[in-house]
């Protein structure tokens, strides 16, 4: 995989192309070890030289750049111990949560690791106007930063003005627009199911019967 330059110093070699890569900034590539089949991430700016046994699977690839109020949706994430850093096995594989999807705001770029792939684009957050309110429902059980408990299929509103932060565990059914009242006008609602309002005050279906 090597050979010395004929009249050139013992230390000089010449290395063939498939086996050098120059990853420029910003930018990785996977390697994979054919003798473990872990697959590790190498990330510039540098200069990588395969090993025999190595061979590289994907890349040179740009990093995952994700700009002020913006995100993205990961698939496959990896997984992370309590301090934050990625968590890897005895034999240095980064460790996936399968079937799973985490949300990235802005940050520094990132790599991709062996097994995650975006999901759709990097898009920006949604901006909630004023008098108009975003309709979410929750696709699984969670507790949010403060506690709160929400069920699979509950549905709340997220009022603005403000930027929404998405959840993984929530989804936007659509936007609701806020209605005027005059003088002299009045409206009539009827609960469609169980819920609790703003006052903290509980309605049902039957109090409206």
């Amino acid at each position: 995989y090597q050979r010395r330059v004929r009249g050139a110093p013992m230390d000089e070699y010449i290395f063939p192309k498939d086996l050098l890569y120059k990853i420029a900034p910003l930018q990785f590539l996977h390697v994979l070890n054919k003798n473990t089949n872990v697959v590790s991430v190498q990330v510039g700016p540098k200069t990588y030289r395969c090993k025999e046994e190595e061979k590289v699977v994907y890349g040179p690839s740009p990093l995952i750049v994700v700009p002020p109020g913006h995100y993205v949706v990961i698939e496959n994430p990896v997984c992370r111990n309590k301090d934050g850093t990625i968590s890897f096995t005895e034999q240095g594989q980064a460790r996936l949560s399968h079937g799973d999807q985490e949300i990235r705001l802005e940050q520094d770029p990132f790599p991709l690791y062996p097994g995650e792939k975006l999901s759709g684009r990097i898009e920006p957050l949604k901006v909630v106007a004023p008098n108009t309110a975003l309709r979410l429902q929750a696709s699984r059980d969670f507790v949010d930063k403060n506690g709160t408990k929400y069920i699979a299929g509950q549905d709340w509103l997220f009022h603005g003005p403000g930027t929404y932060i998405p959840r993984k565990e929530v989804r936007v059914v659509h936007v609701v627009k806020s209605v005027v009242i005059g003088p002299n006008q009045a409206l009539r609602l009827r609960a469609r199911k169980d819920f609790i309002d703003r006052k903290k005050k509980a309605d049902s279906p039957e109090k409206n019967g």
